[in-house]
């Protein structure tokens, strides 16, 4: 799948290269980016597990799993809502939100062990 977004995403580009010059478009990319460096790291992950080397707790894999999905989603709220309001104020948001729900997870994990 990867591949094929990549390649029909590549030939979108080529097409319309007048989409290059949209701000959306940089950071649509930038986000893009962080999934390729993602997908390596999981692959890297499954590579060590493999081998016995558990370096990470079940928490940071949860939190890890939660960072494609954050990322997936505001890739595609801002390519749908780009025109809508003000993208950048909605993605910043979108993560500030985040951010917090994972805070209030991990403050309420220790409330609940003590």
């Amino acid at each position: 799948a990867m591949i094929l977004a990549f390649a029909f995403g590549t030939t979108m580009l080529v097409g319309r290269p007048d989409l290059l010059y949209a701000p959306w478009m940089h950071i649509k990319l930038t986000f893009v980016a962080i999934l390729l460096i993602y997908h390596f790291v999981c692959q890297k992950i499954m590579l060590d597990m493999k081998k016995g080397k558990f370096k990470w707790k079940s928490n940071g894999l949860r939190l890890w799993n939660e960072l494609a999905t954050l990322v997936l989603v505001s890739i595609s709220f801002l390519v749908t809502l780009k025109n809508e309001f003000n993208w950048i104020k909605g993605t910043i948001g979108f993560f500030a939100v985040a951010i917090g729900l994972m805070i209030l997870i991990k403050l309420y994990k220790r409330i609940r062990k003590n």
